[in-house]
């Protein structure tokens, strides 16, 4: 499997490019916190905004981009969507540099970031099964997301070292040459994919003058992401878990960068600790899938989230209205709040690691090739409409009572939307039913 993996050209030029693209990604997380919270002295509650403006777009136009990108190459939409991001991340500098900038330009910065990264993402999760068989799904998808951990441990400490030594605009300036190196590298890939171009699948789909009707078309990509037996289950828990994930997004770096005053090289670490402990996952999510079925690892994965987290309010609970903790003469009790704090990361990266690779294997498996941008987009634009939701209770909640009860909100969140997993029919989900095509 690995060797047919490498020898894939066409693959390996798709996985360099995400590979480079996440490494900035997780440098700009950094240095947005940092920005927001430390820089222009913001709460909780603008991060929460921040975060709710860079995913809005999927909420906005989300079930559009299928259809779009149905049409379109796909490999084009992605290297204008790399070139895009990374001209927004240099205007975000500037301005920033300029002392010009507030939530409010922020936010509509991160709305047109959002909006280009939408098309990037409907076109990278349907391009994949166009560059390996469908057998290697898993694989190719666990080779991604342990590319991308990598790159959230080392992109997560070289942004807190280059924040503390530098100035947090300027750290945006490195995930924007990443996104250009990443188009650069995807234009070389040229006419490698193997499968078919989304025009030729979709002929037999234009023959209908009424299939033409945009309704239509999102609403069969609706119909089979809820209407299929085991991937609704999947997609209404996935929903719940973003509302509590990002929570949590919005809530952790206020943790780190205010209540444990761990500075931006702090909240590197601790994004790096999450990236160790995804890497671990990713290497054991294809053995622990073949052995225990897909529903069954995706479903203990996503429970023993909640208690990772858990770990993250516990730390909060010492941390919280504690002004010793912000001074030098209580360093023991600030280093016991980031060893949990760091752990709680640790074993949320585990979870994360091991269901990543399987719940994407098993939603492409199952979708045919004529659906697979719009199932993506339908799953991404709720998904993402989520972070709307989450981020910005989960910022209030923080910034009016606290983040230790804004943590507890996150870890009960992910837990009911464990529950729902592990009381459906996906709990008994098995890829391998879907690449021998026993279920369709």
């Amino acid at each position: 499997m690995h060797a047919k993996l490498r020898r894939n050209p066409a693959f390996v030029r798709f996985w360099l490019a995400s590979t480079v693209s996440d490494f900035g990604t997780y440098v700009t997380t950094v240095a947005l916190s940092v920005l927001i919270l430390v820089t222009m002295d913001g709460t909780p509650l603008d991060q929460g905004i921040a975060n709710a403006s860079r995913w809005a777009p999927y909420l906005v136009f989300g079930l559009f981009a299928g259809v779009w990108i149905d049409r379109f190459p796909r490999r084009t939409a992605m290297v204008g969507a790399d070139l895009g991001r990374g001209l927004i991340l240099a205007v975000t500098c500037t301005v920033a540099v300029m002392g010009m900038l507030s939530v409010p330009v922020l936010a509509v910065l991160l709305f047109l970031f959002g909006t280009l990264a939408l098309t990037g993402d409907a076109a990278y999760q349907s391009y994949l099964p166009q560059l390996v068989p469908r057998p290697l799904l898993v694989r190719a998808n666990a080779r991604l997301q342990q590319s991308d951990t990598v790159a959230q441990t080392a992109g997560g400490a070289v942004a807190g070292g280059l924040v503390a030594l530098l100035w947090a605009p300027f750290a945006l300036l490195l995930d924007a040459a990443s996104y250009l190196f990443s188009a650069a590298v995807l234009l070389t890939m040229g006419g490698s994919a193997a499968a078919p171009s989304p025009r030729a699948a979709e002929s037999t789909e234009e023959a209908g003058p009424k299939r033409h009707k945009l309704r239509n078309k999102i609403g069969e990509g609706l119909r089979w992401v809820y209407g299929h037996p085991q991937l609704a289950p999947l997609a209404w828990s996935t929903h719940l878990w973003f509302v509590g994930f990002s929570a949590l997004g919005a809530v952790l770096p206020a943790l780190v960068l205010q209540n444990l005053q761990a500075g931006a090289a702090g909240l590197g670490v601790v994004l790096a600790c999450a990236g160790g402990g995804a890497v671990l996952g990713t290497l054991l999510s294809a053995r622990l899938g073949q052995r225990w079925g897909t529903g069954r690892t995706v479903t203990c994965a996503r429970l023993l989230q909640p208690f990772a987290v858990a770990l993250l309010a516990a730390a909060a609970l010492g941390a919280q209205d504690n002004p010793g903790l912000q001074g030098t003469g209580s360093w023991p009790a600030a280093a016991g709040a980031m060893v949990l704090v760091c752990s709680g990361q640790l074993l949320l990266g585990l979870g994360m690691g091991i269901e990543g690779p399987l719940e994407m294997g098993y939603r492409q498996a199952v979708t045919p090739d004529r659906l697979l941008a719009r199932m993506s987009a339908t799953m991404r634009s709720a998904n993402r409409g989520m972070i709307v939701l989450g981020a910005p209770v989960g910022g209030y909640l923080a910034t009016t009572r606290g983040v230790g009860p804004a943590l507890w909100f996150s870890a009960g969140t992910l837990l009911l939307a464990g529950l729902l997993l592990a009381l459906s029919r996906f709990r008994n989900a098995r890829i391998e039913d879907q690449q021998q095509g026993l279920v369709t």
